[in-house]
């Protein structure tokens, strides 16, 4: 079943209603009790998480009876869920990405969803609950930053600064221990190189022009895939290090995701020792 654009509509509004009912009244208002963690002590989950991802599964059922869901955490319940990627009509789910931001009462957080036919990611939403914002992109129709106002405008990347004028998202806490040396080393070589803890955002500060490429050592889909597609609609390369074009089935690797494929070149040169 292909997706249309009343069905992506309508997704759009299944993440606003249930951000406003079941994590905005959350942030700042959590109790210890209320966070746990997952693989390691700085991977978080709060009651809000486990609930939108609930919610917003459900209502997706309703609306695309036919779909396969994966949701962040019903993987992280049974690894299982994520073998239904590349199969059919799958939507992903990331209820909060940058859960530990949230719940430290830091507002860079939001929901993440993409739809996948047959391993072809055709639908993303970067969604801010905070502001009622989102970018989302059809594939083949290219992104666009849309509000509660109903403000609505494309956007399409300029070709970036020199590299040594580049801002960069460079996550070394994804990489192991050499691995993070070395990247280090190379950091100087751009004017600004931060991490903010959250892909829904990086990808919405990618595809605004206002950073000029990525570096991850983690492929999870529900942090990709819609932030793939909306960053190609709006004109930009995103490929693994070593050269192959992103796919929601891949699980491991490192994706690089650059405003032009000569600054692509040019970064996967300098981190070519990853590979």
């Amino acid at each position: 079943m292909k997706l249309s654009e009343q069905q992506a509509d309508a997704l759009i509004e299944i993440v606003r209603i249930v951000a406003a009912r079941e994590i905005r009244p959350l942030f700042r208002n959590l109790v210890l009790s209320d966070i746990d963690s997952k693989s390691a002590p700085d991977d978080l989950v709060t009651v809000a998480d486990r609930a939108a991802e609930v919610a917003i599964s459900q209502a997706v059922r309703d609306l695309l009876p036919e779909a396969s869901i994966v949701g962040e955490e019903a993987v992280a319940a049974d690894k299982s869920v994520l073998d239904r990627v590349g199969d059919g009509q799958v939507v992903v789910i990331d209820p909060i990405d940058g859960t530990w931001n949230f719940a430290h009462g830091i507002a860079t957080y939001g929901v993440i969803l993409s739809v996948i036919e047959d391993g072809e990611i055709v639908f993303g939403l970067l969604y801010d609950p905070g502001y009622d914002d989102w970018i989302v992109a059809i594939k083949g129709q290219g992104a666009w930053f849309c509000d509660a106002r109903g403000n609505r405008r494309p956007l399409s990347l300029s070709v970036p600064p020199p590299v040594s004028d580049c801002f960069g998202f460079v996550g070394l806490y994804l990489f192991t221990k050499p691995q993070q040396a070395q990247i280090a080393a190379r950091l100087p070589d751009f004017r600004r190189t931060q991490a903010l803890r959250c892909a829904c955002h990086e990808y919405r500060a990618l595809a605004g022009g206002a950073s000029q490429f990525c570096l991850t050592g983690m492929l999870n889909v529900w942090d990709h895939a819609a932030g793939v597609l909306i960053y190609q609609e709006a004109g930009g390369v995103a490929r693994l290090l070593d050269g192959r074009d992103y796919h929601p089935t891949m699980r491991q690797g490192n994706l690089l995701t650059a405003a032009s494929p000569q600054l692509w070149d040019d970064l996967a040169e300098r981190f070519a020792f990853l590979n």
